[in-house]
């Protein structure tokens, strides 16, 4: 009978948030599959765990995922651990998750904290409807054309971002989505937490004075729609136009209608009183 993968959340700064239901999991499982082993082993070494690791990470994932797969086909369980946070997202154990389900493997979940809900969270913006991205790629013509293709994207944006291309990824961030809202949540649960609520444009003043240090998880505010407006006098000009061309004036009312957003009996009424 084959083992069981479990996928285990780990603490984001904080040790405290780990789960003694995470603790029990590390300790009972055969082996835990760690994204870098010399962090995880801290990790272990507080709450006392000797459970034995492998490394998984992204430079080895084809060769390990495949030995990790192995290993639980002969009946062992895997815990997938990260270095912070829920694994799979955002992270190389996406494909080792995925490896499991095709080989019939049983995969359960341990949650723990996650940088992208507490961010959102802790960041006072609208974010009953977000947009994921996770990292940017470090190839800028890939960034550039990714951001581009979000600018119209009206849902929140939320970005995962290193100290050292913070700057470069906020000025790209202003160039393709303009001078918008942004969140930027700095070492979460850490002793330097801290959140500045800003624009891009004064974040981007602020960072060039002052060098960026920590893990960011950036909170930006979605496209707005524009909203135009029209008058009665417009819709019924629009509906003129329309007759001109042949078209009934009931239709011309509710194709007008439809453009402008007037009702149509408005439009109607004016338009066949102007006939008369």
């Amino acid at each position: 009978m084959a083992g069981k993968l479990f996928i285990v959340g780990t603490p984001i700064g904080n040790l405290g948030d780990f789960s003694p239901r995470a603790v029990e999991t590390l300790r009972a499982v055969d082996f835990i599959a760690a994204e870098d082993t010399r962090v995880t082993v801290k990790l272990l070494n507080h709450f006392e765990i000797s459970t034995p690791m492998t490394s998984y990470h992204e430079h080895n994932l084809r060769e390990r995922g495949e030995y990790i797969i192995e290993r639980l086909i002969s009946g062992e369980n895997c815990a997938l651990v990260t270095d912070a946070g829920m694994p799979a997202i955002s992270d190389p154990g996406e494909d080792l998750v995925r490896l499991a389900h095709l080989h019939g493997i049983r995969v359960e979940t341990v949650p723990g904290p996650t940088a992208l809900a507490t961010a959102l969270a802790l960041s006072g913006m609208n974010v009953g409807r977000f947009c994921f991205e996770g990292f940017l790629t470090t190839v800028k013509s890939n960034r550039v054309k990714r951001l581009d293709a979000l600018k119209e994207e009206e849902r929140t944006l939320v970005f995962y971002e290193a100290p050292h291309k913070l700057l470069n990824t906020l000025k790209d961030m202003q160039n393709y989505f303009g001078d918008r809202e942004i969140a930027l949540c700095k070492e979460l649960t850490k002793l330097h937490e801290s959140v500045m609520k800003t624009t891009l444009a004064k974040a981007i003043e602020y960072f060039e004075e002052t060098p960026p240090k920590g893990e960011f998880v950036l909170i930006v505010s979605g496209a707005q729609k524009e909203e135009i407006t029209f008058c009665l006098e417009e819709a019924v000009l629009r509906a003129k136009n329309l007759l001109k061309d042949g078209m009934p004036a009931s239709m011309a009312a509710k194709t007008a209608a439809k453009e402008t957003g007037i009702k149509k009996g408005d439009i109607y009424k004016a338009l066949t009183k102007t006939a008369d």
